[in-house]
């Protein structure tokens, strides 16, 4: 019965990150630079009382070694990882880089969000490892 629950809470925080994106999307549109975005997304999630972490650190480690430092655009409520884009659109590469900051950081949800699309629904992606 836990393991359902934790999963009813995770699918309820990646639906609240959407929509606050969405929010995002509709007030500043297309085509603007990914880091507008990023820093919109953190105040609208501020508004809905989300907590999360921007631009958070995680060491990229080959074999056990510590070989660099990533940082993951969002970590939020420390369960999903959010990616931004403002790309014409989405590739297989783009998740392939959300599944590696995944694994790096530990955290099985992530969620891949291109702004620069006409409607937000068609740039989001929901990535589970």
């Amino acid at each position: 019965m836990t393991h359902q629950l934790g999963k009813y809470e995770k699918d309820w925080l990646t639906h609240d990150i959407i929509g606050a994106a969405i929010e995002v999307h509709k007030e500043m549109g297309p085509g603007l630079l990914e880091r507008i975005y990023e820093n919109a997304l953190c105040v609208e999630l501020t508004k809905r009382n989300i907590r999360y972490a921007q631009q958070q650190p995680i060491a990229a480690k080959y074999k056990d070694e510590i070989v660099g430092d990533l940082f993951l655009d969002l970590l939020v409520e420390d369960r999903v990882v959010v990616e931004l884009k403002s790309v014409k659109e989405l590739t297989s590469i783009h998740e392939a880089q959300l599944i590696a900051y995944l694994k790096l950081a530990n955290v099985k949800t992530g969620l891949l969000i291109n702004f620069n699309v006409l409607t937000l629904k068609k740039g989001v992606r929901r990535i589970s490892v």
